[in-house]
């Protein structure tokens, strides 16, 4: 993490004010006719309301959205991060602490000037970014929203926050839009990505992901105290290791960067389907919280591989 200079306003307003982010959101909505917006690579024809993996069409679903003070302290500052929680999700993990949203659904539909309209009032409530969260089933829309938003006014960076399960096509029309990329690194081996998390080839699709995100934005800057660009990473420690923290780190450390803001979070808890446990010694293992041995261990393997992690 580095302290950045005073610079320009965030890229999306350069590109909304020469065409070319309305343009893209154009070529991202034309992907939604035989949908491969993310890794799941569905092949529906969202414009007509068709439903793939992530179960959502033409329109985005939102759960909620309002000032968050629970991301990490260079997003929250003084007045928080203005975070709007879509609905579904490309991944189904057994364990996920937000499923009535991620996996039963709960939100309401919005059209994409709704949702501009959204940015602009985490705006006025002086939010200090706007955070996506689970947003890579629904990039077209966020495209088109933005370019709305910015001519509305938006001025504060976005944040792009994922479960690292993304297409490097999607995300290579975002370049210049997003600001602050925060995907996780959830798993080191794709076995376990597939039991936990029903995403195919999740260490392949994440790599290729987080590399591609680190090119656009960097190593996390900060200006006064807030985020401004760059990469967070985060990586939940699982019991038993199952996220196999010692590759995920090593990952980080060869592929991505030294320098990176990782935070290495203790909180997971059983939820969902790992509450419920037994069918299968992999779902039995999450039926406990983590052990602190547990997470001293990939605070070690952040260490040993060069970098120094946050802790959350």
């Amino acid at each position: 993490m580095v302290e950045a200079e005073r610079t320009q306003l965030p890229g999306y307003i350069r590109l909304a004010r020469s065409g070319e982010l309305e343009e893209r959101a154009g070529r991202a909505h034309e992907v939604l006719r035989d949908c491969v917006i993310c890794p799941q690579e569905c092949h529906v024809n969202r414009i007509e309301d068709e439903l793939g993996f992530c179960r959502t069409g033409l329109l985005p679903t939102v759960s909620s959205y309002s000032p968050h003070f629970g991301e990490e302290p260079p997003l929250v500052g003084r007045n928080g991060s203005g975070t709007i929680f879509f609905t579904n999700c490309n991944m189904r993990c057994e364990f996920c602490q937000n499923f009535e949203i991620s996996q039963c659904g709960v939100g309401y539909a919005v059209s994409c000037e709704d949702l501009a309209g959204i940015m602009l009032r985490l705006q006025d409530r002086g939010c200090h970014n706007i955070n996506f969260v689970s947003p890579s089933h629904v990039v077209p829309q966020i495209l088109r929203a933005v370019a709305i938003a910015a001519d509305r006014g938006l001025n504060i960076p976005l944040v792009y926050n994922s479960g690292g399960y993304d297409s490097v096509d999607t995300l290579r029309l975002l370049d210049g839009v997003i600001d602050i990329y925060m995907p996780d690194a959830k798993y080191g081996r794709d076995d376990v990505a597939w039991e936990l998390s029903h995403a195919r080839d999740y260490t392949v699709h994440m790599r290729a992901a987080l590399v591609e995100m680190h090119r656009q934005v960097g190593d996390l800057m900060v200006r006064d105290g807030l985020a401004v660009r760059g990469m967070i990473i985060r990586h939940l420690v699982l019991p038993g290791n199952l996220a196999n923290s010692e590759i995920v780190m090593k990952f980080i450390a060869e592929e991505i960067s030294r320098d990176s803001y990782v935070n290495i979070m203790a909180q997971y808890h059983p939820a969902w389907r790992a509450a419920e446990g037994g069918r299968s010694p992999v779902l039995a293992a999450l039926q406990r919280p983590i052990t602190a041995r547990e997470y001293e261990y990939a605070i070690r393997c952040a260490r040993e591989n060069g970098i120094s992690p946050a802790f959350s």
